[in-house]
């Protein structure tokens, strides 16, 4: 784009400063400065409050400080905006519109170079400078307090100017201000005043502001002067609300005496509203949809519906002010979903999903029982069938070999159900009466174990009197005996039994397998030969 350059001479002070920025962050148009390429806004804040320029902000002036910042502040934000759009901003070298700025110790200067530039070519530079108060140059608050009402904008200890506004009624202020650095003295509206002290000022009269002063003289005598300007509403002119509140739900935005407009939102399931007001001076009159009271209790159509409610505040004066809410409720849930269904013992199957309406459970033949939890997706839907709406339930089932069928109904506020299934089927007794192994303490089995083979012998030298047989269960839930006894009961997966060994003879060994069932039953043989000497 086309735009023409001018030169401007700075002043001996102002080119001091920018050359004091230069010589630490550098410029590539030191020479000439080009009145287009300009900022439109330059703005130092703390938090959310704006700190004051020094001189305030011109797009012509390029040289600025921001002096005495409090020694408890350790870094500002610095925003700034160009005039044209599409040109380029560095705050510091870093190419940003908004940078936060850390500050060094007390009594020291930070400086900050701002440079605009139009397509890397014409550029212009501005310079602030912050400075930090020194312990003897801290004409600071740290924090200052009124009451009755609020400071606006909220304290902070750069901001030297605030409003207050109160209502008629109040005839005094009460005013706690705190100084930042002990040492240094105080007076408010020229009366000494000790810090940390709340000292009572009279108001002027209703409908009149009342101007307060608080000057801060440091160590080295230096004065500033913090300022808080009260308006104290007029005699009979107050239709202003303290308060409002709704419920359920919440005003949007959040109440404030001088916002008149609000929305309400609530749930499908609201089907009133109960408003609750309080007028700012006592002595006004207040309506809530037309009938004088200060809390009411409004219907709701069904929803989706908007339903306006008005709360008018009538000043003795006879001037009213109308306060308008705007409640939207909305339609009933249609969510007849689950968020979670579990059984214990087994497992789903398929694992769950909110949009899988059906699953088995597979459970040990000895399981007798199982529980269920289900967990609505909407905590207003309700759920029924075999399951109650507390959404958990003890399930007994059949006999083993059956199956049971669970249903889990959930029915959506707006009435609309829908329903899950649980099949668990129980399994029968298993009819496992094999061995899944066999071994001798000496010798070696003939033939190699197999279980389908049901007859060894092992054949051992005169020197070994004695042989322990050891057998695992193919089914833990087996029962393995040997003549006279259990070796090994259901749930316990190997057993074993011994015995003596006569020299020249044959000891048989029976090892007896009955299956889960009762039924099946499978005995195993050894025989051991121990020979002669």
């Amino acid at each position: 784009m086309g735009r023409s350059f001018t030169i401007a001479a700075q002043s001996l002070a102002s080119s001091f400063i920018l050359m004091l920025g230069l010589s630490v962050y550098g410029c590539s148009d030191s020479g000439s400065v080009n009145p287009v390429v300009e900022l439109a806004s330059l703005r130092v804040m703390s938090g959310t409050d704006d700190i004051p320029l020094q001189p305030s902000f011109n797009s012509a002036t390029t040289n600025y400080t921001v002096a005495d910042l409090s020694r408890s502040l350790s870094g500002v934000t610095i925003t700034a905006q160009p005039a044209v759009a599409g040109d380029s901003v560095t705050i510091n070298r870093e190419a940003t519109t908004s940078r936060a700025i850390p500050l060094g110790g007390a009594g020291t200067t930070t400086p900050v170079n701002i440079v605009v530039s139009e397509s890397g070519t014409n550029s212009r530079t501005y310079t602030v400078l912050l400075t930090k108060a020194d312990l003897t140059g801290n004409n600071s608050l740290r924090s200052l307090s009124i009451s009755p009402g609020s400071l606006n904008p909220s304290f902070n200890t750069n901001n030297p100017n605030y409003e207050v506004s109160v209502a008629s009624t109040v005839n005094s202020m009460r005013v706690t201000p705190t100084l930042d650095d002990p040492a240094a003295t105080m007076t408010v509206n020229g009366q000494p005043t000790t810090s940390g002290q709340a000292k009572t000022i009279p108001l002027r009269d209703p409908g009149l502001t009342t101007i307060l002063t608080i000057t801060v003289t440091a160590q080295n005598s230096t004065p500033k002067t913090y300022t808080v300007v009260v308006a104290r509403a007029a005699l009979g002119g107050n239709n202003n609300l303290q308060s409002l509140t709704v419920s359920p739900s919440r005003l949007d935005p959040a109440f404030s005496t001088s916002r008149t407009s609000y929305t309400v939102s609530v749930g499908g399931r609201v089907d009133s509203l109960t408003v609750t007001a309080a007028p700012d001076d006592t002595t006004a009159r207040m309506t809530i949809n037309e009938q004088g009271t200060s809390s009411r209790s409004i219907p709701l159509p069904d929803g989706p519906s908007s339903t306006e409610i008005q709360v008018i505040v009538t000043a003795p004066n006879g001037i009213p002010k109308t306060y308008f809410i705007t409640v939207n409720r909305a339609a009933l849930s249609a969510d007849n979903n689950l968020e979670a269904l579990s059984v214990s013992p087994g497992t789903l199957d398929p694992p769950f999903s909110a949009g899988t309406t059906q699953y088995t459970v597979e459970v040990a033949t000895g399981v007798t029982n199982v529980g269920v939890t289900a967990t609505k997706s909407d905590p207003n839907a309700v759920i029924s069938g075999d399951i109650p709406n507390g959404g958990q339930a003890n399930i007994p089932l059949d006999g083993p070999g059956t199956s049971k069928n669970v249903s889990i109904i959930v029915t959506a506020p707006n009435g609309t159900s829908k329903t899950y299934g649980i099949t668990v089927n129980r399994l029968a007794p298993s009819t496992d009466s094999n061995l899944a192994n066999l071994t001798v303490s000496a010798g070696t089995l003939n033939p190699g174990f197999s279980s389908g083979t049901l007859s060894y012998t092992v054949t051992v030298p005169a020197s070994v009197d004695s042989l322990t047989v050891i057998a695992t269960k193919s089914d833990v839930n087996s029962v393995m005996s040997s003549p006279g006894s259990v070796i090994a009961p259901a749930g316990v997966s190997t057993g074993s039994v011994s015995s003596s060994l006569g020299l020249g003879t044959t000891t048989p060994f029976t090892i007896t397998v009955i299956a889960q069932d009762g039924v099946s039953t499978r005995p195993y043989t050894i025989n051991a030969f121990r020979e002669s000497r």
